[in-house]
């Protein structure tokens, strides 16, 4: 085999910079160390002392295996397609067809940008965690363009002249990045997280002088003057780490495409990210108004792409644009979808509304999982100790029984679904609507499915399998007569073999009708 670095067809290793990544392990020791010794006044425990020795143990037989793994690890590109072999006691080689090939993600973190270094991700059609996407770490920015260009030619492709931008970073936005529940979530990860590391380290944090200090001055004071107090603390904490987190996400920001046939999200301040998706794997976009963000006019959209990975990981990669204003969502689902000869606008789309009884179904489910259950809890605690919890369950209860029957009206008033040319429009939730605007083309399975209740009310939720994104996105709480008809339109000769001829009508099976499997529901 040739190994002259000019051949295409030559045999390559990924630089050995990346050996210099792993001294990133030093710094969670290091880390742990000053923390601790601020936190003890310089006194580090007997056990500290021992957890430092472990790790720089740990980090010797790290930096060890990956000098064996990056001399085991090579790859070639050819003119057909991608190889790599990898591994040390268990050895892989994957080859990947290039016509295969459906988006290039580089990925860089900030030791890696500062060796100069990204690392490759290709996503493909194969499904599967493991078997969906080939990783190559980590090569320069120069080899990974080169890559990604390669990877990604079609012989069909026609190139434009320009990037047709959809959007970039506008740092008003910024006014949108606490308007979402993380902003509470995000204080109690980072302090769960530093209680773990001080815990490993033999620390117990309720007895450290500050925390000491904080919770006497909290407790010397009303609950209705310490409550409001720490909620403030709360909030003002999680809006600054959302505000940080929104600018490292979110820092350069662009979308657009690249080619034709190529979309390109570029984004990230520590840690880069460029994905590329193709056109004929984008098979629609998620509009997602969470409460908050709705109250404020914002929204975000996430593509449903293939070849993004699992679950999680197409939601993180397949980000199109952050909280922004709505209208700007809307104009980058639009060009990202629409067509010259079907421009799409989701706000002119009439959708169809679905039967009163999803309002009832809303609101019993609602009294049912957030009323009933504490305002019981609240007058068995009163019977047993003290009246003051009796009423505090009335109040409870009349709050709490207002509160959600105006969010079931709302999560019925943005309940809805429509065909617009390509595309299927389904529209659900409260805390956060989602608007589903897919392309009907994609659409590879349906599933009926019915809990007692809903078909006691009637009502049929439908689920479309597609192989990208989440795999399944529902229809809910459909009129059970609009069901079939509806997926039938969507998608044509899919459910024709399931009709059957009965009294001039034509029915179908009440679950599970497509062409394949389709992911079940609930």
């Amino acid at each position: 085999m040739s190994r002259r670095d000019g051949d295409s067809e030559a045999w390559r290793r990924p630089s050995a910079r990346t050996l210099l990544t792993h001294c990133g392990w030093l710094a969670p020791p290091l880390g742990s160390l000053a923390l601790t010794a601020l936190a003890t006044g310089g006194a580090i425990p007997p056990g500290a002392r021992v957890t430092l020795i472990a790790l720089a143990l740990s980090f010797a037989a790290v930096m060890a295996a990956g000098a064996v793994r990056w001399a085991r690890t090579r790859y070639r590109l050819t003119a057909d397609a991608f190889t790599l072999h990898s591994g040390v006691f268990h050895r892989r080689r994957r080859t990947v067809p290039l016509h295969r090939v459906r988006n290039v993600d580089l990925t860089a973190t900030p030791a890696q940008r500062l060796l100069g270094l990204t690392v490759v991700r290709i996503g493909t059609t194969a499904s599967g965690r493991d078997h969906g996407a080939v990783g190559l770490k980590a090569v320069t920015v120069r080899e990974a363009r080169r890559l990604r260009t390669a990877l990604l030619a079609r012989a069909d492709a026609r190139a434009v002249a320009d990037d047709a931008v959809l959007s970039r970073v506008d740092w008003r936005w910024l006014r949108y990045a606490p308007l979402t529940f993380w902003v509470f979530g995000g204080v109690g990860v980072a302090v769960g997280t530093a209680y773990r590391v001080l815990d490993g380290m033999g620390v117990e944090p309720w007895r450290l002088a500050p925390v000491q200090r904080v919770y006497a001055e909290f407790g010397d004071r009303a609950w209705w003057l310490a409550v409001p107090a720490a909620l403030a603390v709360v909030t003002v904490l999680g809006s600054l780490g959302a505000l940080a987190s929104y600018v490292e996400n979110w820092w350069g920001y662009s979308a657009a495409w690249t080619d034709a046939d190529t979309l390109t999200v570029r984004r990230g301040l520590l840690t880069t990210r460029s994905v590329a998706l193709e056109r004929g794997r984008l098979h629609g976009v998620l509009l997602r108004e969470p409460l908050l963000l709705r109250a404020a006019g914002g929204a975000s959209a996430t593509a449903v792409a293939g070849g993004l990975g699992s679950k999680e990981e197409a939601h993180r990669r397949g980000a199109l644009l952050p909280p922004a204003p709505r209208g700007e969502a809307l104009r980058v689902l639009a060009g990202a979808l629409g067509t010259p000869s079907h421009p799409l606008d989701v706000d002119a789309v009439r959708l169809k509304p679905h039967p009163r009884a999803a309002l009832r179904r809303r609101t019993v489910r609602g009294l049912l999982s957030a009323v009933a259950p504490a305002t019981a809890a609240l007058l068995v605690a009163g019977a047993l100790w003290t009246p003051v919890l009796l009423r505090a369950a009335w109040v409870y209860a009349l709050i709490a029984t207002v509160v959600t029957v105006l969010l079931a009206r709302d999560a019925y008033r943005g309940l809805g679904h429509a065909l617009d040319g390509p595309h299927l429009l389904a529209r659900s939730g409260t805390f956060s609507r989602d608007t589903l605007v897919l392309d009907r083309s994609g659409i590879i399975a349906w599933t009926f499915s019915a809990s007692p209740s809903a078909r006691r009310a009637g009502l049929v939720t439908l689920t479309a399998a597609v192989a990208a994104g989440e795999h399944a996105y529902r229809v809910r709480d459909l009129a059970a007569d609009d069901a079939v008809p509806l997926a039938a339109a969507a998608l044509p000769g899919v459910l024709e073999e399931f009709l059957e001829p009965s009294g001039g009508r034509r029915e179908a099976p009440a679950r599970d009708a497509g062409s394949g499997a389709g992911p079940g529901a609930g």
